[in-house]
């Protein structure tokens, strides 16, 4: 494991602990104390990308940050489906394995639509909802990345090392400072993951998933957004505004994909003033 995403571990006062759910091992993070705050990573992405945001509500919460299967060091089982509906239900027999009952939840991108699945579905667990740039709205208007599908290109999937960077400047709108070993790092385990990663892609692909259940989302609801998300449009954030009853929208402006990640501090705040 890098030195680098030890210490930002560290720093957010997060230990990784694993365990099995059904057939897979789930590898997560878990730190601080109080109410528990359980969240969800994006396609591609991991347990980490939540650590420089982590590191602001350790100080008064009990957060969980869990590899998906498939994800991560989460076991990655080729015979099964990955779908939206068979990940919550995963997490659902991760949630009731740690102990949780009752818990805020927080997801970004794919994590974003998996927790608002999720809230619709154990509505009774949810204390808050929180979605930074959620999946499962379906397109009102084409954006960069599904003109990049179209063509038969996913900015998503990194298939050389080289094109990491590429993917960078896609998900981000001022891409962070990143060390070139943790860069190398990041990219080489793309690149091995690639082909697991499509098959991923296929089978949970959003569309409309948590647009068709946002009405029965009970949780009062923050949905952030970077007004330059290139991934999934902020024209989206009032199409869930609209659909979620209790919800309140906050737009970061020349913010991209990550917000947790590019902008943890003023993201980190936004949400602590929300669920306080």
């Amino acid at each position: 494991m890098n030195d680098i995403i030890m210490s930002l571990r560290g720093l957010a006062g997060l230990s990784e602990k694993s365990i099995l759910v059904g057939k897979h091992t789930i590898v997560y993070l878990e730190g601080g104390r109080g109410e528990s705050i359980l969240l969800l990573h994006g396609f591609g992405a991991d347990k980490d990308n939540w650590n420089l945001f982590s590191k602001y509500l350790t100080k008064k919460y009990h957060v969980i940050t869990p590899d998906l299967p498939g994800f991560g060091e989460s076991s990655k089982i080729w015979s099964d489906q990955y779908t939206i509906a068979a990940q919550v239900e995963r997490l659902h027999e991760f949630v009731k394995k740690i102990g949780l009952k009752k818990f805020h939840l927080v997801g970004n991108s794919m994590g974003g639509l998996i927790a608002g699945v999720y809230a619709a579905t154990n509505p009774d667990e949810i204390q808050t909802l929180g979605l930074l740039d959620p999946a499962g709205v379906a397109g009102r208007e084409p954006n960069q990345f599904s003109r990049e599908l179209e063509k038969g290109s996913n900015p998503l999937i990194v298939e050389s090392v080289s094109e990491y960077d590429k993917l960078l400047d896609f998900t981000f709108f001022k891409p962070p400072f990143m060390p070139a070993p943790l860069k190398s790092y990041f990219a080489e385990i793309a690149v091995q993951r690639k082909d697991f990663y499509k098959k991923v892609f296929i089978e949970a692909t959003p569309g409309n998933q948590l647009e068709a259940v946002m009405a029965r989302i009970r949780a009062k609801t923050l949905i952030l957004w970077g007004d330059n998300d290139r991934v999934l449009s902020v024209s989206s954030a009032q199409v869930l505004q609209e659909g979620i009853r209790n919800s309140k929208v906050i737009i970061l402006k020349d913010c991209g994909h990550m917000p947790m990640l590019e902008r943890p501090e003023e993201t980190a705040r936004h949400y602590l003033e929300f669920i306080s």
